[in-house]
């Protein structure tokens, strides 16, 4: 572990290592981590804002859509004299402002299978901020049989949930599937830009992702895995579900049918950030 920091670095991350759980050691961790994150919109806007600020060396950013006036309105990364830019150029553009000692790799790219494939193995752990449900499956199947966790939010109107999967370390830990063994029928889950959302609840979310994520690099505090984080904004009530993994799952029971991403071989919708 690389403990040599500049004065620089010890200056900009002084209040990480005065805490106790983080110390040098974890601002060394977070520098030597490598995050991929799945959608820069609402969720992901936060999110990397955060590891960015805090030092996560490598940030990847996978987002093929670009930035329209309505996404403004909660996808707090981009500015409006990008609007028409792709929206993963947009968020680097940010965050090489915000840190420049961040590393961030740029994949302007549709996420499908072979995508995923090739990068999910690159990084030591992914978040899914989109809000359609073929990416979110891919990137769950992808990340348990690649080996890699995934930290999971979501939001609608005025409520969120969030998770973490890291079934690819074996019982107890659930997949996604233990917990939606299947997609809901086309039309079923309205999304973000036909049922609406509060702007701020992507934020609170988003930054709920970040510290998810921090937590598994420094490896402090409880994890999400096993459970499920629900937040209603309106009643300002958090919850928390208690999720068991199951034997018959699909993907990681133990007679699985799930063993590669062929029933992802079509290209799943664009990664859509719009939540």
């Amino acid at each position: 572990m690389d403990l040599d920091f500049t004065e620089a670095e010890l200056h900009r991350y002084s209040r990480h290592i005065l805490l106790q759980d983080v110390g040098a050691v974890g601002q060394a961790k977070l520098r030597a981590a490598r995050v991929l994150i799945v959608g820069a919109g609402g969720l992901g806007a936060p999110l990397a804002l955060y590891l960015a600020a805090a030092g996560v060396g490598t940030i990847g950013l996978v987002d093929h859509d670009a930035l329209e006036l309505s996404n403004l309105q909660r996808q707090v990364i981009h500015a409006t004299a990008r609007i028409g830019r792709n929206k993963a150029e947009s968020a680097a553009e940010t965050l090489a402002g915000l840190n420049p000692e961040v590393a961030v790799d740029i994949h302007p790219v549709r996420l499908d299978a072979a995508t995923a494939r090739d990068l999910i193995p690159r990084y030591d752990l992914v978040c899914d901020g989109t809000d359609n449900f073929a990416t979110r499956f891919l990137l769950g199947d992808a990340c348990h049989l690649l080996g890699r966790p995934l930290v999971s939010a979501a939001v609608l109107r005025f409520e969120g949930q969030l998770s973490t999967y890291t079934s690819h370390l074996g019982a107890p830990h659930p997949c996604h599937r233990c917990l939606h063994p299947e997609p809901p029928p086309d039309g079923l889950v309205p999304s973000c830009s036909e049922a609406g959302v509060l702007g701020a609840v992507t934020g609170v979310m988003g930054t709920l992702q970040a510290t998810e994520v921090l937590k598994e690099i420094l490896g402090i505090g409880e994890g999400m895995s096993g459970r499920l984080l629900l937040w209603d904004a309106l009643d300002a009530r958090f919850r928390t579900i208690k999720l068991r993994r199951d034997p018959g799952c699909a993907l990681c029971g133990e007679g699985a049918t799930i063993r590669d991403l062929s029933a992802h071989a079509a290209p799943p919708p664009l990664v859509c950030s719009a939540a």
